[in-house]
């Protein structure tokens, strides 16, 4: 585990039995996330819409001694949050830290891409985080203690991307959620930390998962491929990534920022052109 900044506490020092409930727990960057909560010793609330992959990671984590409740939940469904959250505060009695986390893909042109998966990315992507901060965040309020609501975006909220409209569209949102709802923090004094991660390659099934049919262009299956070879190849593992994100929340920042080496050298080009109202040109390399 990395060392916090002198002086600072520790991740496990500031969450150790705590309440951690993360969306999309049971792969990837979810899953990740949830370990690592588990391994500083907080309680964790999984949330999947895939019910045999919940089950066998919530039993995964209780082998380990993690005390783990599994709810499967549609974020898209604001229903469906509210009854995680119920659980949630029914098991445990409260939550410290929410995860919104659970998102999906497309890729292919955005003029092309069906309209019904373009909602869906909308309704899960954006909407699943809303409904999130909709069910937990009175709770908190009310509660008046110390929180943190964690929102992941990526890379790819700073840097959009040709062929995968949905969810550049939708990781910019997440970005304005966020800012917006930290400032809300600010404004009512409250003690709920807002933290937004950007992450960049990490290895997860995302892309396979978004492998077009066979009657797409080449151009669209050879991006998607080489996505997936980066991830595969150069990107971090879950867990890996969910301890510098857990580090720097515990440290109390706002951007997590877990892999800077990726998204800096190409969020400095892309300001230098909107200062100076540049058009933009397709990225190469």
């Amino acid at each position: 585990m990395s060392a916090a900044p002198s002086g600072a506490p520790s991740a496990a020092e500031v969450f150790a039995g705590r309440v951690a409930v993360v969306t999309g727990a049971s792969s990837g960057i979810g899953a990740g996330l949830a370990r690592q909560a588990a391994k500083l010793g907080m309680k964790v609330v999984l949330a999947d819409i895939a019910a045999d992959r919940l089950a066998a990671f919530a039993e995964e984590l209780r082998a380990a001694g993690a005390e783990v409740e599994s709810v499967v939940t549609d974020v898209a469904d604001p229903g469906s949050v509210e009854a995680l959250a119920d659980t949630a505060y029914t098991r445990f009695g409260t939550v410290d830290l929410l995860v919104n986390n659970a998102g999906i893909m497309a890729m292919g042109y955005s003029w092309e891409i069906p309209a019904e998966r373009w909602d869906a990315m909308l309704r899960v992507n954006i909407g699943g985080y809303v409904n999130g901060i909709r069910a937990f965040v009175p709770r908190m309020l009310e509660r008046g203690e110390r929180a943190w609501v964690v929102n992941v975006s990526s890379i790819g909220g700073l840097l959009p991307s040709p062929l995968m409209a949905p969810y550049s569209v939708t990781k910019f949102g997440t970005l304005a959620l966020s800012e917006s709802l930290h400032y809300e923090m600010l404004m009512k004094g409250a003690p709920i930390q807002v933290s937004v991660v950007t992450p960049g390659s990490v290895k997860s099934e995302i892309f396979k998962a978004a492998r077009p049919g066979e009657t797409a262009p080449p151009e669209i299956a050879a991006f998607n491929e080489r996505l997936q070879t980066l991830a595969d190849e150069h990107g971090l593992t879950p867990e890996e990534h969910a301890e510098r994100v857990l580090d720097m929340v515990a440290e109390g920042k706002y951007w997590a920022i877990p892999q800077p080496e990726q998204l800096f050298p190409a969020l400095q080009p892309r300001t230098d052109m909107i200062l100076a109202r540049e058009n933009p040109r397709l990225p190469t390399g």
